[in-house]
């Protein structure tokens, strides 16, 4: 654990529905409490937090009566739209006996995908940071009906972490860590990498409030560690976890990060842009790729699917349609499908204007 204490600087931490609330959905105010007084012992060390807190829906639901999460896509907005503002009066109100202010974040994913957003978000979020203030994420529920769907805040987090360049995600969670359920069920205390027999061991939940479970935490690590964040799990009622995770004895599962992180825009393209469509390539072409960093040439295309425009991010496939990579693409699709299978030469005589024929650039191709 000698990363956590000597290379943490910026810290998100990630607190679940399931740590916040009791069996009924109702916020557990000793546990906030508990958990504001750690992020200020934290703060007083030097650190920036970035809070990505659950509960808004769990609230809403618990504010209305009811015993269940509705299954229909309106109720779930109503009870965000009136669970996010009892959600940040609270951490307003727990933060504030430490001399600490929040800021509240909604976010989708349309805003992480697209570039320009993307740096807004980024840069928004590093105001707060400078600003002394603790800012606090959480998803647009009451307006995006696929986060509300499918989405989870394990990964919220984790693309929060990306984006911000923070050195630490820390979930907290109502286990302990990673436990070896295929084997003894023992804590697994260091994952180096993460592997399939590492994804085996995950499991969901059976929450009537909250979504996910550790698979949705496993999936968030992946992305985390590749851009260089480590990422511990740990207990969420444990009133000391944060500063022990920081003096580096905490109980839990720590995630190395990655050796060599992606830098921002890799990043962005790994984990936030939407692709806009697939292409396909020979085995001559992917083995370029992947063993020898070369870019991706239209001579090794062999299919094309989607409609997208230059600049937009791909994903490439083998010609067994698995995706091992993603790009940023010089061609649009319909100009692609006129130059596939030619070399360097032939495109420079069909479009002599054209100064790249490139399809993807090394410099903006992310392996998977």
């Amino acid at each position: 654990m000698e990363f956590l204490k000597e290379n943490a600087r910026r810290v998100v931490v990630k607190i679940g529905t399931n740590t916040l609330t009791g069996a009924e959905g109702r916020l557990e105010m000793d546990c906030l409490r508990q958990i504001c007084s750690q992020v200020a012992e934290v703060r007083a060390r030097g650190l920036e937090v970035i809070v990505v807190s659950s509960g808004a829906i769990g609230l809403g639901i618990a504010h209305l009566g009811w015993r269940k999460r509705p299954a229909d896509l309106a109720s779930l907005q109503a009870c965000a739209a009136i669970g996010q503002a009892i959600l940040m009066d609270l951490w307003k109100q727990c933060l504030a006996p430490h001399g600490l202010s929040c800021a509240q974040i909604l976010l989708t994913h349309e805003d992480v995908r697209h570039r320009h957003r993307h740096l807004a978000v980024r840069d928004t979020l590093e105001r707060l940071l400078s600003l002394g203030l603790v800012p606090v994420v959480n998803e647009n529920d009451t307006v995006s009906a696929a986060e509300i769907r499918f989405g989870d805040n394990d990964m919220l987090s984790a693309l929060t972490a990306s984006l911000t360049k923070a050195d630490l995600l820390v979930i907290l969670s109502t286990i302990p860590g990673l436990l070896d359920l295929a084997g003894d069920g023992q804590l697994v205390p260091v994952v180096p990498r993460i592997t399939p027999e590492i994804e085996a061991m995950a499991g969901g939940t059976d929450s009537p409030f909250a979504t996910g479970g550790m698979i949705s935490k496993i999936a968030a690590a992946k992305v985390s560690v590749r851009s260089g964040c480590g990422v511990f799990i740990g207990d969420g009622k444990n009133p000391s976890l944060l500063t022990d995770l920081l003096s580096g004895r905490a109980e839990g599962t720590f995630f190395v990060p990655a050796t060599l992180s992606l830098d921002a825009k890799k990043r962005w393209v790994a984990f936030f842009g939407a692709p806009g469509g697939r292409i396909l390539v020979d085995a001559g072409a992917g083995d370029a790729l992947r063993a020898r960093g070369r870019s991706l040439l239209a001579k090794g295309i062999v299919a094309i699917e989607g409609n997208f425009s230059a600049g937009a991010v791909v994903e490439i496939a083998d010609d067994g349609g698995r995706v091992f990579a993603r790009g940023l693409t010089q061609f649009d699709a319909g100009a692609l499908e006129t130059v596939r299978g030619l070399d360097s030469g032939a495109i420079r005589a069909r479009f002599p204007q054209r100064k790249r024929t490139e399809v993807v650039h090394r410099d903006a191709l992310v392996l998977l």
